[in-house]
């Protein structure tokens, strides 16, 4: 009974492969979306205002860390916890097959922070139009992200040190 439980929980993982395709599914969508938004910026670019299209640019930076994110979550959650890349042939990415669930767990803690960042550098550009009670709000979450990021990379290397 143990040995069919176990087996069958072993073989669960395979669950998460259809996430991690839908995953791909995600990057073509935010691809769409970007080519989408650099269209809308090329067409108009002499019609905006400089702060206008900065905010564009800095819309197209976002989504291209997001795409990033989902390439790592995507490939290292399925090489961590489903089954290693077959890649013969392909150029291997650096970090594939590095990237463990501790590691992982740090990038997306930074992406999420960069995110964040440029999310607030496009509010603060906006400032005189939003009210200083949402700004606040604004600056709170990123520095909660932030605090985050910078206690989940202490705790990983406090475990490092006693191991």
């Amino acid at each position: 009974m143990e040995k069919i439980v176990e087996t069958v929980m072993y073989r669960s993982r395979w669950v998460l492969a259809p996430i991690y395709l839908g995953l791909s599914l995600a990057v073509v969508a935010l691809g769409i979306k970007f080519f989408h938004e650099l269209f809308h910026l090329l067409v108009h670019v002499w019609q905006m205002k400089e702060a206008d299209m900065i905010l564009v640019v800095l819309s197209l930076i976002d989504m291209a860390m997001v795409g990033g994110l989902l390439m790592m979550v995507m490939m290292s959650g399925y090489e961590n916890f489903v089954s290693q890349l077959d890649i013969e042939g392909e150029e291997k990415l650096v970090w594939l097959g590095k990237m463990d669930s501790s590691s992982l767990k740090a990038k997306i803690a930074a992406s999420i922070v960069a995110i964040s960042s440029i999310h607030l550098l496009k509010v603060f550009m906006a400032v005189p139009s939003i009210d200083e009670d949402k700004l606040k709000w604004y600056v709170i979450l990123h520095l909660t992200f932030v605090g985050s990021a910078f206690a989940m990379g202490y705790l990983d290397k406090v475990k490092q040190t006693q191991n």
